[in-house]
């Protein structure tokens, strides 16, 4: 699995990512066969199809992991770990629950600075 440093160097996956996707889009498209209208041009048409994105896991610390998925099932690719006063602001955001996240605005924002991406 990529760290932040190995991901920083592979163009061809950031490049594939999709910043505005999350676990539940991901859930929708992939598991309930979705091609749902609420999410805009985002279709599958075979198990060829995949999607890249980022979720924040808080099952244990507080990791960010970049998933690559298909209708098979989901690879995670990169395993983050935020800066320390992002990670207590986002775990106060979500009042310390345990799950899996999208993406918040600050993390993202310095997830995008952290790889180089505008």
């Amino acid at each position: 699995m990529w760290d932040l440093k190995t991901l920083s160097r592979n163009w061809d996956v950031i490049n594939q990512i999709d910043w505005d996707m999350g676990p539940t889009d991901a859930v929708t498209m992939y598991l309930e066969w979705g091609n749902n209208p609420a999410l805009g041009n985002r279709k599958i048409l075979s198990k060829r199809d995949f999607s890249i994105y980022f979720v924040v896991n808080t099952w244990k610390k507080p990791r960010i992991y970049l998933i690559r998925r298909n209708s098979d099932g989901y690879e995670e690719l990169a395993d983050i770990a935020m800066p320390a006063d992002v990670e207590q602001r986002f775990l106060q955001s979500i009042g310390h629950n345990k799950g899996v996240y999208s993406m918040t605005g600050e993390v993202r924002d310095w997830l995008r600075s952290a790889l180089g991406v505008c």
